[in-house]
């Protein structure tokens, strides 16, 4: 993210720099648009089974923060500006948790007892972002599926949260 700069996105884009800047202000605000376009997807589909929705979106959110410029746009969206921060921040949660609400209704309306959103995010979405931020070996489909594994191990519904 050191090499893109507002100047070399409006060069790329065949416009005068000052277009850039007064549309978006920041390069993270920018960036922070463009991230929030790309996580615009289709709500995730149902298969009819809780395990096989929380693979396949743990899949899709490691594709997403591994595919080229995806943990540039996370990065983008923690701005050093503290208010763009926790927009940013606020904003990339809240994508978050509509696919994995998507995912926990569908499985509520087939009479399943769902685990709670905040050990999905804390099980399966908090590992994903931090090993993959942090370039940790091995954070691929196979560590990805051993999350919701480990998640359907029991565990979760056996523990009480208690705050």
């Amino acid at each position: 993210m050191t090499q893109l700069t507002i100047p070399a996105v409006a060069e790329r884009a065949g416009v005068n720099a000052t277009t850039i800047y007064r549309r978006w202000g920041t390069l993270q605000a920018l960036l922070a648009e463009v991230a929030a376009l790309r996580g615009s997807a289709a709500p995730p589909s149902s298969s009819g089974d809780l395990r096989t929705d929380l693979e396949a979106y743990a899949i899709r959110t490691l594709a997403d923060l591994t595919r080229p410029g995806g943990i540039a746009f996370f990065l983008a969206e923690v701005s050093p500006d503290i208010d763009e921060r926790r927009s940013g921040l606020r904003e990339c949660l809240r994508r978050a948790t509509a696919g994995l609400d998507t995912i926990l209704e569908a499985s509520r309306d087939r009479g399943e007892t769902p685990p709670p959103l905040e050990r999905l995010l804390d099980q399966i979405v908090a590992p994903l972002y931090f090993r993959t931020v942090f370039s940790v070996p091995d954070t691929d489909e196979t560590y990805a599926r051993a999350l919701v594994a480990d998640l359907f191990s029991g565990t979760w519904k056996s523990a009480v949260t208690s705050h």
